[in-house]
Order: structure tokens, then C-alpha cells, then sequence
């Protein structure tokens, strides 16, 4: 890239830079230094507007780095990550989203521990909200070192370490000084930026293709060197019955996923009402929809403007489709239309992954001081003690995201987003869903359901084509290759489902009629809910 794209791109993200931390400064004064107030912004929010910070959580640098990049690679088969992606919300909204606003007050294991033995509840989901945070983690620090590398011409390696430092630092600040207000009000602001910037390379594609989708859809298979097969499935995923397994397994994941994902579930904690969290969702999936279909345009784009061929030649795993599709929209790399589209989308691109680090960093560092802290004390140390370990926890967390992106740094990062995906779907969603609705259930199926998912869950990842065997694996000369799935949520989540039943029925302890009977009603009326 020239220095005109260097040097305009890094004004726009030092602004956003700016701003944001302008933002932080100014929640950080209106903070009253309570649990609530840093959890979850004192719960002062409205639907429209924690509508649109759900949308900025959730759309990340996956959304619009890696689905594109994948369209602009496999065509038809990478569209199952936008339909996965969108598809997910319907079981947050029908079955999760005023459930957990009501039983719940700051994070999953309020919910879980409800009408369980609190210790043992709160260690296990705690573990494993903090293990799905930071491999989502990992995928952002991932997109932001592949959008500076491409900056700076794809060759300074030093400098795409550096700029993944850079995105833990500010998260860090974001999260220690803001809380929850802060957080909430960064992400409103990128999903305007984000939907603003998506709206307008999406009619610029249209508009070279004088609004005529079918040429689109034409010109993108034939430059994509694969024809028709571009356009139908099976060009990443049906080369032989593994990888239509592999196929199935994502699915699910990106189905399941997005009920067990911990900073989704704890903005339902921000809204004053059950009401208002479910007009949350609906705000979100109108967005959320909105910004998948145009996706799908840009990704098309990519693939009949700039070419698979090109977009490997800057990124193998496509991470940079987007950016070199406003590049191409703009009038080349020679001139000013492209250079300043070039310098806007990557700051977009940039914010985006600023402000899903926040958000995703809050979730967990809530889950280490409110669940493991707390429980692991034999005296608690009271809501004060607890957001100073929260603050401390982020630290650490940003540190491990850091490092795992660094050594993840050539992965593509909705792949990435799918395991984060289908470790909750396999630890999370099973226990949350068990504890809504089975009356039954114990603290040991609790416990048995959210370690019976999480642990097979990492281990298949370990042992599986992403970690070693092959020449894209992130140890390419070890072979620890096992298990011939990339994405182990076809067998981790069914896993999940089993282990808490098998944990329930196995176990002697009498469920708490009482305590299910209050939680139930709470779940439903709102009654008694914080």
C-alpha cells in the first residue's frame, strides 16, 4: 500500500482512537463505583440503544473480514457463516433473552446457580465462559494484525505484533476505566460506523453492476477460476464425506452458539425489563440481518472485482477481501477515491474489532471476580473488591488473547469465531437450557454438562486439522491429528446435552422444588428479578 493509504488510514483509526477513549473518560466520571454500575451501566438502557450494542458486540471482525473474505474464496459455501451467524438469534430471542434477563443479574452462572449449590455451579461456568471469551478474543486480535499487515504491504511482520499489543492495551483501558457504560456507548457508535460503511461499498458493488445481481453472481463465478461450482455447495465442504461432516458441525455451531456466548448473554442484564431485552433482540436481528445480506454482496464483489487469486496473493485465509474490494470501488491503488475509500473502510474494520474487544473483555473479566473470585474466597470481599479484581482480570485476559493471536495470526477469523461458537454450544447452552426448564436437574448434571462439553470441545480442537497434520494447521510439522473434523461441535455439543442428563440422573441429591418453583416464576413474570 502507499503512503497515502498509510498515512490516512492511521489518522482515521487514531480519531476513532480518540474518540472512544473520550467516551471511556467521560463514563468513567458518571461512575459510581458499584458492581451494578460496572457490570452493566447501572441497567439505564434502552432497547434501541442496547439494540444497537448488541449488534456492535456481535458483529465482528468475522462479520466483516472473514464471512467476505470466505464468500470472495468458496462462493456459495461461505455463505453458511452469514446464515449461521443470523440464524442463531432466533434461539436467543425465543428462548433465552427475557429467561435470562429475568433470572440472572450480572453473568451466565447467576442464571445456572440459581437453584443450584453456588460454588461448584459457578467455578464450572465461570471456566467456561472465560475459555469461549478469549478464543473470541484471539479472532478480533487476529483481524486487526491481517488489517495492518495489509496497511503496510503485507510484510512487516514486526508491526502486525505490535498493532495486536496495541488492540489488548486499549481494551484493557476500555474495560478498567469505562465499565459497562463505556463499553455499551463505543459499540453504539461502531455499529453506525460499521452499517454506514457496509451500506455504501454495498451500493458501489451494485452500482458497477448497474443493479443486476444475476451479472454479479456471473461475474464472480467466472473469475473465481471454479465456474458454476462457484455457485453451488460443496467447493469447501463436499469434497468427501469428512468435510460434509465439517459442514454439519459448523452449522450447528453457529446455530447454538450464540445463546452460550458470555458477552451476548450479559448485555441482557443492561436493560431495565425482561420487555426491554427482548426488544433488544428485535433491534439486533434487524441490524444483524440487514448487515449479513450485504455480506453477501461484498463478498461477491470481492470475488468479480478483485479476484480470489488477489485476495489470497494479501491474505491466505481472505482476511482482507473487503478492504481491497474499496480499494478497487474507489478507482485503484493509484488514486484518491481509492486511497480515502481504502483509508475508511480499514478505520471501520479497525473500530470494529476495538470495540468487540471491549465488549468481549468485560464479559470475562466479570466472570473471573464475580464467579471464580467470589466462589473461591471463603469470605466475600463485597462488590467493591470484586470490580477490582475485574479490572486486574482483564489485564491477564488481554494478555492471553494477545499471545494466542499472535500464534493464530494466519487463520481465517470467522473459522476462528466458529470454534469460540461451538465450545458454548457444547458448555454453555446445554446447562442454561437444562437450568430454564428441567425440573430435575442437579448441581452434579450442572457441573457434568458444562465440563462434559467444554472439555471434549478443546481436546477434538487440539487433536483436529487446526492444530497440526496439515499445511494450514498452526503446527504444521507436529502430526497430533486425531479427529478429521475442523469444528468439533457435531460431537462436543451432543456431548454437552449428555453429560448433564447423565450427571443428573446419576446423582443423589433431591432437586430443590422451591428453589425451581421461585426461579420459574421469576424466568417467566419478571417477579423478584434484579
Amino acid at each position: 500500500m502507499t503512503g497515502h493509504h498509510q498515512t490516512l488510514a492511521l489518522v482515521l483509526f487514531s480519531a476513532f482512537v480518540a474518540v472512544t477513549l473520550g467516551i471511556t473518560v467521560w463514563a468513567g466520571r458518571r461512575r459510581h463505583g458499584s458492581a451494578e454500575e460496572f457490570y452493566v451501566g447501572g441497567r439505564l438502557f434502552t432497547p434501541m440503544e442496547n439494540g444497537f450494542a448488541l449488534a456492535g458486540d456481535y458483529l465482528s471482525a468475522a462479520s466483516f473480514l472473514g464471512i467476505s473474505g470466505l464468500i470472495a474464496l468458496f462462493g456459495y459455501d461461505g455463505l453458511l457463516y452469514s446464515v449461521g451467524f443470523l440464524v442463531g438469534w432466533l434461539v436467543v430471542l425465543y428462548l433465552v433473552a427475557e429467561l435470562v434477563r429475568n433470572c440472572g443479574r450480572f453473568t451466565l452462572a447467576d442464571v445456572v446457580a440459581a437453584r443450584m449449590r453456588q460454588r461448584p455451579v459457578r467455578i464450572a461456568a465461570g471456566t467456561s465462559s472465560v475459555t469461549v471469551s478469549v478464543l473470541y478474543l484471539v479472532a478480533q486480535m487476529v483481524g486487526a494484525g491481517s488489517l495492518v499487515a495489509l496497511l503496510l504491504g503485507g510484510t512487516d511482520g514486526a508491526a502486525r505484533t505490535w498493532t495486536i499489543v496495541g488492540v489488548g492495551a486499549l481494551m484493557v483501558v476500555y474495560v478498567s476505566l469505562g465499565g459497562m457504560r463505556a463499553t455499551t456507548w463505543i459499540q453504539i457508535v461502531k455499529t453506525v460506523l460499521l452499517t454506514g460503511g457496509a451500506v455504501t461499498l454495498t451500493a458501489l458493488v451494485l452500482t458497477r453492476f448497474h443493479g443486476d445481481f444475476d451479472l454479479l453472481l456471473r461475474t464472480a463465478a467466472q473469475r473465481s477460476g471454479h465456474g458454476e461450482a462457484f455457485l453451488a455447495p460443496g467447493l469447501n465442504y463436499g469434497g468427501d464425506w469428512t468435510a460434509r461432516l465439517d459442514f454439519i458441525s459448523l452449522g450447528l455451531a453457529l446455530v447454538l452458539g450464540t445463546a452460550g456466548l458470555p458477552h451476548i448473554l450479559s448485555r441482557f442484564y443492561t436493560v431495565p425489563t425482561a420487555r426491554a431485552a427482548r426488544r433488544s433482540v428485535v433491534w439486533a436481528v434487524g441490524l444483524i440481518g440487514g448487515f449479513y445480506l450485504m455480506t453477501i454482496v461484498l463478498g461477491l464483489g470481492a470475488a468479480a472485482l478483485v479476484g480470489p487469486e488477489a485476495v489470497r496473493a494479501s491474505n491466505a485465509a481472505g482476511n482482507t477481501a473487503v478492504p481491497l474490494l474499496a480499494l478497487d470501488l474507489g478507482g485503484g491503488a493509484s488514486s484518491t477515491g481509492g486511497t480515502v475509500l481504502f483509508a475508511v473502510v480499514a478505520a471501520v474494520a479497525f473500530a470494529t474489532i476495538l470495540a468487540v474487544v471491549a465488549g468481549i473483555t468485560l464479559a470475562s473479566s466479570a466472570s473471573v471476580a464475580h464467579d471464580l473470585y467470589a466462589s473461591l474466597r471463603r469470605r466475600r470481599g463485597g462488590p467493591g473488591g470484586e470490580v477490582a479484581v475485574a479490572r486486574i482480570a482483564s489485564v491477564g485476559i488481554g494478555a492471553v488473547a494477545i499471545a494466542l493471536g499472535l500464534l493464530a495470526r494466519d487463520l481465517n477469523v470467522a473459522f476462528l469465531v466458529g470454534l469460540a461458537f461451538a465450545v458454548a454450544a457444547s458448555a454453555n447452552l446445554p446447562v442454561l437450557l437444562y437450568s430454564l426448564f428441567w425440573r430435575g436437574f442437579t448441581t452434579r448434571g450442572a457441573v457434568w454438562s458444562v465440563y462434559g462439553g467444554l472439555v471434549p470441545a478443546l481436546v477434538l480442537v487440539v487433536l483436529s486439522p487446526v492444530v497440526s497434520g496439515s499445511p494450514g494447521s498452526l503446527f504444521p510439522s507436529v502430526d497430533l491429528q486425531y479427529f478429521p473434523l475442523e469444528n468439533p461441535g457435531l460431537v462436543s455439543v451432543p456431548l454437552g446435552f449428555a453429560a448433564g442428563w447423565l450427571g443428573t440422573v446419576t446423582s443423589r441429591e433431591e432437586p430443590d422444588e422451591a428453589r425451581h418453583a421461585e426461579t420459574e416464576v421469576r424466568s417467566l413474570t419478571g417477579a423478584g428479578a434484579a
